[in-house]
């Protein structure tokens, strides 16, 4: 049986970054996308797929600006919810910085209060929906690209299990009489709604997972989960890819994305998360 994580009222946390993005926001196959980075001679094209607080959230444009900053990659974070974002006073009454200066009161209050509207905005924003657009995007984008120049897609939260999907043999499509997977590599860090193992049995490009420990949201035994999975698909197919899974420790939901600068252990979740994205395109684009 399928098996999958929810998105709680974790995935709707995090704290909001200062920082000036660098990028432009344009508009790519229907959708308006920030883009920032090498538009004439990329050594390959790196996609995200954000969390839930999409281009609003200042944190998302900051890391696009972060893997364009070597002058190697043209960057996309296309706005895969079409303007239609979970606002970002959730994120700042949900879980501020400063979390230890935040009262019970104040925390669940803030739970019950925003928790209505967050299911509402999920009914908008399902799978079915959010497979087309995210799919229709790849596919403009893969058809559009030279040959010779890799893509690279890397998702975070709700964005993790529709960049997991691009790489899957039911989304490659067929390019002068070639089926190829949508993408070259992926990385997908604290992905929610992950469904084992229909998200992730028939993968076809290599991937990187990334797991908090603590992350209430998606459970660490989801990792347990897709590395069976992987293990019977590796016995069952030949060439079956590359994959590999990194721990990040205490890893609250959003670790890669949201965590806090100014703590210690969150900072450096955030940097090695950021180092790991690096090294694994560096390996494979």
């Amino acid at each position: 049986m399928a098996t999958g994580t929810s998105c709680s009222t974790e995935c709707i946390k995090g704290s909001i970054h200062a920082g000036n993005p660098k990028g432009t926001i344009e508009q790519l196959y229907g959708l308006s996308v920030y883009m920032v980075g090498n538009r004439t001679t990329p050594r390959a094209v790196i996609c995200m797929y954000s969390d839930i607080f999409g281009l609003g959230l200042p944190n998302n444009k900051i890391i696009a600006d972060a893997y364009a900053e070597s002058g190697e990659y043209l960057v996309l974070l296309p706005d895969f919810f079409k303007g239609d974002p979970v606002g970002l006073k959730v994120a700042d009454a949900l879980l501020p910085v400063d979390a230890a200066a935040q009262s019970t009161f104040a925390k669940y209050t803030g739970i019950l209060t925003n928790i209505p509207s967050f299911l509402m905005w999920q009914r908008r924003h399902g799978k079915a929906e959010s497979d087309k657009i995210c799919l229709d995007f790849m596919r403009e984008l893969r058809r559009a690209t030279p040959s010779e120049r890799k893509i690279g897609m890397v998702g975070f939260c709700w964005g993790g299990k529709y960049a997991v999907r691009t790489g899957l043999e039911s989304s490659m499509i067929e390019m002068e009489g070639v089926k190829r997977p949508l993408v070259d590599a992926i990385v997908a860090l604290h992905p929610s709604h992950l469904v084992v193992p229909d998200d992730v049995e028939d993968l076809m490009v290599p991937t990187s997972f990334g797991w908090g420990v603590e992350d209430f949201a998606v459970s660490y035994e989801t990792k347990s989960k897709v590395e069976a999975c992987h293990a019977k698909a590796q016995k069952e197919r030949k060439g079956f890819p590359e994959i590999e899974h990194k721990s990040y420790k205490p890893g609250r939901h959003g670790f890669a994305v949201r965590g806090n600068p100014d703590d210690p252990q969150e900072r450096k979740a955030l940097e090695d998360s950021e180092k790991q994205v690096f090294a694994w395109f560096e390996r494979w684009l």
